[in-house]
């Protein structure tokens, strides 16, 4: 997980460029939020071996699913997935397509970053960060 620490705000929208290139457990990319610990943050994640975009929250290292969606992730091409959090109210986009939205309780830590998964070898192209607080 690379964070992003030059950026301070509880409410954000976030939308990374990657492309998911190999892995044979998983091939994702995705945008972790509102990280209080290492152990403690929301996350989002498009895996092209399931072909799903998930969101979770992370609680003491422990993994929850929130909300799924199952769509097409193809590997080896460049994909944008984006997680704007409001509140206790996210929105996760795809290519440029809601999604779905959720809610939740959230934490109050304010950074992001973008994150791979498992033997994941995913390439970043660019991330934007935008406050809205």
């Amino acid at each position: 997980m690379a964070v992003f620490q030059q950026i301070s705000a509880k409410d954000v929208d976030v939308v990374v460029r990657f492309k998911p290139v190999a892995g044979t457990v998983d091939q994702a990319g995705g945008i972790a939020v509102r990280l209080t610990t290492p152990d403690d943050y929301y996350v989002v994640r498009a895996n092209a071996l399931e072909d799903n975009v998930r969101f979770y929250r992370v609680v003491k290292g422990r993994r929850a699913e929130i909300k799924g969606s199952n769509t097409k992730v193809a590997g080896n091409q460049w994909h944008t997935l984006g997680l704007r959090a409001e509140g206790e109210h996210f929105t996760v986009t795809f290519d440029g397509k809601t999604l779905f939205t959720t809610r939740t309780r959230p934490f109050q830590r304010r950074q992001g970053g973008a994150v791979d998964q498992g033997d994941s070898v995913t390439h970043f192209d660019a991330i934007s960060i935008t406050p809205l607080d």
